[in-house]
């Protein structure tokens, strides 16, 4: 074991389920959470006379993807104001397995990508679990999925996104520099670099533990060096190299495209009204809401408030570098970035280190409490997720 927790964040837990029924409840719980959300959402949809599938698979970011597999790259559409907009933006990791379950199935890309997803999303708790089980212990990674299946904008891990695809990759590979397995570890978040932009996220986490691990390990060897120690930075430093290849690889190449390999992407993001501004954009976002909307401007507010304090609770909980490196970067390029803001929430969604805290905390609960505040959030997860699917812009 490469990395673990201070002693007083593992003792604190109660006592804790087997292992293994541990991970079969939170796969389980998992299952139920997003077929609640589903079946609000297509008895919504009845309701309203509209397609649930529409809605899952076949809407915004969705579409693209599937261009992507119909068309390949340099597909563009020109926006109402002139902007050229080019499915270059999307990465490629999602339409590649959404044409390659295509070829051997039945299915057509879109529903190829409803598949991958829902793959995906179980792939995604299952090693959420595992990362918080072995840090914390069995009943903090059941409630750490849980949470993370009850999040408000959960229902994306039921669309033909590339979220689900990306927490999947993202928390196995943390789990594997937690565990010391460094080309496993950089070979996964090469393929999170491959499914979005924020894989150089996962990247920094394996250069994080990377740099722990060589620290220790030159320790552990006084300078000298021996033949172990040798073969053990070999594979850290396999870890390191693999790590940013996706992510840098593809930006590059459509850099290479575009005229300009350092910067092409970066065109390409800002035609679609994408960019970093420092969260200025964002903070005046806000300060008009709060003018105009009040209730929902500071409830805007107070919720950035609880991902900063939530962040800094995992410092003070003593949680993995890699970790706080991965979800640190994940919220700063989110609540930062001058994009849509309505799809900041399910930006958000991967940096689920941010809920350990809070299932650390609701571990020492007692289970009525447990299973009260896990079926209110799954509720209302379930009638926010139907409503915003519904609403006129993209998640």
């Amino acid at each position: 074991m490469l990395l673990t927790p201070t002693d007083a964040a593992r003792t604190a837990v109660p006592v804790q389920p087997a292992p293994g029924r541990a991970a079969a409840a939170a796969l389980a719980a998992y299952a139920a959470i997003k077929a609640l959300g589903l079946a609000v959402l297509f008895l919504w949809a009845e309701l309203a006379d509209r397609s649930a599938h529409r809605l899952l698979a076949e809407r915004w970011d969705s579409l693209w993807y599937v261009r992507v597999v119909e068309h390949g790259y340099g597909f563009t559409l020109t926006a109402p104001d002139g902007r050229v907009l080019s499915n270059t933006a999307f990465f490629p990791l999602l339409p590649w397995l959404e044409e390659g379950l295509s070829a051997v199935t039945p299915l057509g890309p879109a529903d190829a990508g409803l598949a991958v997803s829902a793959v995906a999303s179980l792939a995604a708790a299952w090693g959420i679990f595992r990362l918080v089980d072995h840090l914390y212990g069995p009943r903090a990674g059941v409630l750490t999925v849980v949470l993370w299946g009850a999040l408000p904008v959960g229902i994306v891990q039921s669309m033909a996104y590339s979220e689900s695809l990306f927490t999947a990759l993202a928390a196995w590979s943390l789990y594997a520099v937690v565990r010391g397995h460094w080309p496993a570890a950089g070979l996964l978040a090469a393929l999170a670099g491959l499914t979005r932009p924020v894989g150089l996220a996962v990247a920094a986490a394996v250069w994080a533990g990377a740099y722990l691990a060589l620290r220790k390990s030159t320790a552990n060897s006084g300078g000298s060096g021996n033949k172990n120690a040798g073969s053990e930075r070999l594979r850290i430093l396999a870890g390191v190299l693999l790590a940013p290849l996706g992510a840098a690889g593809y930006v590059l190449w459509v850099g290479i495209r575009e005229g300009n390999p350092l910067f092409g992407y970066l065109d390409v993001q800002g035609a679609w009204g994408n960019g970093f501004d420092g969260g200025l954009a964002f903070a005046r976002f806000i300060g008009g809401l709060i003018a105009s909307t009040p209730p929902a401007g500071l409830a805007l507010a107070a919720g950035v408030i609880a991902l900063l304090w939530l962040y800094t609770r995992g410092i003070r909980q003593g949680q993995p570098l890699p970790l706080l490196v991965y979800s640190g970067i994940v919220m700063v390029l989110a609540l930062c970035s001058s994009g849509y803001f309505g799809s900041k929430p399910r930006l958000l969604m991967p940096a689920f280190p941010l809920l350990i805290p809070a299932a650390v905390a609701l571990a020492r609960a007692k289970a009525p409490v447990v299973w009260a505040v896990a079926g209110l959030l799954s509720a209302v997860a379930a009638v926010y997720g139907a409503f915003w699917l519904h609403g006129s812009g993209p998640p």
